[in-house]
């Protein structure tokens, strides 16, 4: 199934995007699912998918809904325990959502495609939130299974028969083994999500109003996709005005957007540029949609997918000593907002608002970090082998 994530500056109109893309999906003959937080005019609002117009069918992620749902489901797996303590459960009714459930919400969402409840679509499209959150979000799966790793590491398991002894001994209850099963059911359904996001088949299309905010906004964006290896394959310039237009005043904004739109293509050679010109009203229905021309995702498989990072090796003419690069490419990122630090086996990455912590290439672990430089828009961190852990053969 291709999966076309849709994000961008708040106000962009990312979510008329989404639907637009949507219904160009449906129109070239592909079954779609179109899915989005937001209502969109026109549209049905059912939370399970509902029929559009031919094979476009629509559905409303409800997240105060899902977060009821979780949390009824976890006071009952926790039955136990909350007796113990003697808590009060609480009931669906009380229960208000709280920070963080939209985005729990995608999630679900997301990991209802990974494990094929829609497999009867050839597309799916996803409204996601605005450009920061969303790249946040997508980053979560990678993060949050490796909470769960540090938190409740597999091998403990190997203890539980010792459990009921140890307890006795702490005098307090020791983790039950629900815990860890939960614990190993969500990394895989994390997992799950995770391998979507990085298929080949994934890719986002970026959604801007032409002016200097967006034009920001986007260069910041293209240093998120490329520390998290996401893939753009459209860039949506939303409300385009009319080029040639008497009115004086009208004349200087169209000139202005075809300015920043000459920058778009400048920074970002390789990824195309759609222009949805403004329809002088907010779209309302499948026509206005189909009047932005949106293109429809391509069938074919986007580009290579895996991590973005590779390495070089230079080795010193004088003493033969060698010289190992990890290079990643950070379009856009400054130096005075870069943040590099290795704890053990791991990198831990900062890029402005980005954040991400890479486990280091299995070769270079036995190295030693001898500098690193932003250059070109690549970083490249130089490790040095250690010859206490790298002997060097002669």
């Amino acid at each position: 199934m291709r999966t076309v994530l849709v994000t961008g500056p708040g106000g962009a109109g990312r979510t008329t995007v989404a639907a637009a893309t949507a219904l160009a999906a449906a129109a070239d003959g592909a079954r779609t699912l179109l899915l989005s937080a937001e209502p969109i005019p026109g549209l049905p609002a059912a939370a399970e998918p509902t029929r559009v117009a031919g094979p476009l069918d629509h559905a409303r992620i409800d997240s105060g809904a899902h977060f009821r749902a979780e949390l009824t489901d976890l006071q009952d797996r926790a039955s136990g325990l909350l007796d113990l303590l003697g808590a009060g459960r609480l009931d669906g009714e009380e229960l208000t959502e709280l920070p963080g459930a939209p985005q729990l919400a995608l999630l679900h969402a997301l990991r209802r495609a990974a494990e094929g409840d829609w497999s009867g679509y050839d597309v799916l499209v996803l409204d996601l939130p605005p450009l920061t959150e969303a790249l946040a979000l997508l980053a979560l799966p990678e993060q949050l299974r490796r909470y769960l790793r540090r938190l409740l590491p597999a091998e403990r398991q190997a203890a539980r028969a010792l459990r009921p002894v140890l307890a006795q001994l702490a005098g307090v209850p020791m983790p039950a083994q629900w815990l860890y099963e939960a614990a190993a059911r969500k990394d895989a359904e994390l997992a799950a999500v995770q391998a979507l996001i990085e298929d080949a088949s994934t890719t986002l299309r970026l959604v801007a109003e032409p002016g200097p905010a967006a034009e920001d906004a986007l260069r910041t964006a293209r240093t998120g996709l490329a520390l998290y290896g996401l893939r753009a394959d459209l860039l949506v310039a939303s409300r385009v005005l009319p080029r040639h237009s008497s009115d004086p005043w009208f004349a200087g904004l169209a000139a202005q957007q075809e300015k920043c739109l000459d920058h778009w293509r400048q920074d970002a050679p390789g990824l195309p540029v759609h222009e949805a010109a403004h329809l002088g009203r907010d779209p309302h229905g499948p026509d206005d949609l189909a009047a932005l021309e949106i293109p429809a995702p391509d069938s074919r498989t986007p580009g290579p997918a895996g991590e973005p990072w590779w390495t070089e090796e230079e080795r010193d003419a004088e003493d033969g000593a060698t010289t190992l690069t990890w290079c990643l490419p950070l379009p856009g990122a400054a130096k005075e907002h870069l943040r590099l630090v290795r704890r053990g086996d791991e990198l831990l990455l900062t890029v402005g608002p980005f954040h991400r912590i890479v486990r280091i290439a299995s070769a270079l672990r036995r190295c030693t970090v001898s500098g690193a430089a932003l250059t070109d828009g690549v970083l490249r961190v130089r490790f040095t082998p250690d010859p206490a852990l790298w002997p060097r053969t002669t």
